[in-house]
């Protein structure tokens, strides 16, 4: 869109900014206005002659008030002209420094790897449009992401074995398994992300799943539990659908968004930004992976970028954990390059770098567009790689198996991992801005609170499984003491979060309910009270979907639990 299309000169696309030199072949930055370019960015057509009246075809004429003149194009170089009479001349506008103007124009290319590329495609928006694949998300994600609210992303790499040269690996007639996926958690307010591999080994029920096949028709897909993770995508026809919503049930989080990548993307990414820097505690010679690098630091792009992420035998135990631990390392690095000034202030790697992500990408059906994919990087953009966390679902080996070859969930920590991504808590320490909200709701936590015999209230349930206002009761007379508490049955509507709902004179008795239940300021919902069965004024307990058990404190984890692996995407770390 030109600066006309906008309404403004001030407000241009930075796509039609990029014009092919037919003489060079490089794209050039053009900084003054003209009329819409055409998807794909060609030789620039000769003015018209002053003296020519109307517009060239396919053009339309601007009006011209009457008594002006349209001045002539400034010469490059040539000092500029004076305003028209009546025009007003515009104040100076401060400029932006390079990198942060190539910044804002790439998005997400600071944020993650894929999505980073996707989010380059801003410099030439209609062109790159039609390099995009995308497949229908079959309902099982929420539908896209929101500006103002947490952004969960799927990243699935597929091991299918589609490209030139990707028949050598392994099994060459693979239907696409989910080899790689990391599901990247970016906070309500971009201060924070979290991305949380998820091993292609672990031991998960895979759900039905209806699913969109490649002939558009539809095919529910029965569910198989105690299967490997990595099954559901590809085994029995399922697609990337089935893995977002075998996600959903691992870990209670359901993603916005998807994207899938093959065996491709890695080669062309880092081909693009002309190689990602390395580093090796020891020398590796891996026969199955075809990596061999010495001890030290390397620059690896192309078939040998696709070698180091799918090492496991030479490095840690081995297996597929170690691997994941490598690819994170991998991914930092690529994360840093991308966010270095030598790709962002590059036009010519930022060109590259958005043909390679726009190709390797599948995007489900709510994310099929580089103007999505833009307002996504724009989302993205915002984060600092120092406070982008890596993370693995933590896990133990099988008990069940005497040759370990899977992993199941580790139950002691991966429930406090799920919980703090699912409630927006950062693996990092970062300086949040006070609200006057926030302050507000810390504040209905303070002050006195009643003796637990005194607690008047009634339970409903309002999303939680059947039986559990019932359970809660019970806990709460029988283990905390609040005697004066009842089953009020079913809420009219379904709520995420629990709630508790009091009049201002129930202060006091809604701070002790909280410490018992350990509900959050955010959940004590200042109100009115009603009327129980005996006719007196009581407060409203509604449990929501965040219900976890009877007994089962609210309080969200605000650090990961001890053992649980974790780097950020700012520090250099060595393959051991």
């Amino acid at each position: 869109m030109d600066a006309q299309g906008r309404g403004q000169a001030g407000d241009i696309d930075p796509a039609d900014q990029w014009v092919l030199n037919p003489h060079t072949g490089e794209y050039e930055l053009r900084l003054t206005p003209s009329a819409p370019q055409s998807g794909i960015p060609g030789p620039r057509r000769a003015a018209p002659s002053p003296n020519r009246a109307g517009a060239p075809a396919g053009r339309t004429a601007s009006p011209v008030a009457p008594g002006r003149t349209v001045p002539p194009p400034r010469r490059r170089g040539a000092p500029p002209e004076e305003p028209l009479p009546g025009r007003r001349g515009r104040r100076p506008v401060k400029k932006k420094s390079t990198a942060k103007k190539a910044l804002l124009w790439t998005g997400g290319t600071m944020a993650f790897v894929l999505v980073a590329a996707a989010g380059g495609g801003y410099l030439y928006i209609r062109h790159l449009n039609g390099n995009i694949t995308s497949v229908s998300d079959d309902g099982a994600s929420t539908g896209g992401f929101q500006t103002d609210k947490a952004i969960n992303i799927l990243l699935i790499g597929t091991d299918k074995r589609t490209g030139a040269g990707n028949g050598s690996y392994g099994d060459k007639d693979s239907v696409g398994h989910a080899d790689t996926t990391i599901l990247l958690h970016v906070s309500k307010d971009r201060t924070n992300a979290t991305a949380l591999s998820i091993p292609r080994d672990l031991i998960v029920d895979v759900p039905d799943c209806e699913t969109t096949q490649s002939d558009g028709t539809t095919k529910v897909i029965p569910g198989t539990d105690d299967v490997r993770f990595n099954t559901s995508l590809g085994q029995d026809e399922r697609t990337a659908s089935c893995t977002v919503r075998t996600v959903t049930e691992l870990t209670g989080i359901q993603a916005d968004n998807f994207m899938v990548a093959d065996f491709n993307a890695v080669k062309t990414l880092t081909t693009a930004v002309g190689g990602v820097e390395v580093c090796l505690a020891k020398d590796i010679d891996d026969e199955d992976s075809k990596l061999k690098l010495s001890k030290g630091t390397h620059t690896i792009s192309g078939e040998q970028a696709l070698a180091f992420v799918r090492t496991r035998h030479s490095v840690g135990f081995g297996g597929d954990l170690s691997r994941i631990g490598l690819q994170q390392q991998f991914l930092s690095a690529l994360m840093r390059k991308l966010k270095s000034n030598d790709t962002l202030t590059n036009p010519a790697k930022m060109i590259k770098l958005a043909e390679a992500g726009t190709k390797a990408l599948t995007v489900d059906s709510n994310l099929d567009s580089i103007g999505k994919l833009k307002d996504l990087g724009l989302e993205l953009g915002k984060l600092n790689v120092k406070n982008l966390t890596f993370t693995t679902v933590p896990v133990v080996d099988n008990p069940t198996e005497k040759v370990k070859a899977t992993v199941v969930l580790n139950n002691a920590t991966a429930p406090t991992v799920f919980d703090m991504i699912k409630n927006d808590v950062s693996f990092t320490e970062v300086k949040k801005k006070a609200s006057a909200s926030k302050s507000a709701e810390a504040a209905r936590l303070k002050g006195t609170k009643s003796a637990a015999s005194e607690v008047r209230v009634r339970i409903l349930n309002g999303g939680a499984v059947a039986g559990s206002a019932q359970a809660e009761l019970e806990y709460l007379q029988n283990e905390e003491g609040v005697l004066k508490s009842e089953n009020a049955g079913n809420a009219d509507a379904a709520l995420s979060k629990t709630t508790l709902e009091y009049a201002p004179d129930q202060a006091d008795q809604a701070r002790r309910l909280a410490a018992i239940l350990g509900l959050s300021g955010a959940q004590l919902k200042p109100g009115k009270s009603v009327t129980n069965s005996q006719g007196l004024p009581t407060m409203t307990l509604t449990l929501g979907k965040d219900f976890k058990g009877a007994g089962v404190s609210f309080t969200t984890a605000t650090k990961a639990p001890e053992g649980v692996q974790q780097s950020t995407a700012d520090k250099v770390e060595c393959a051991k």
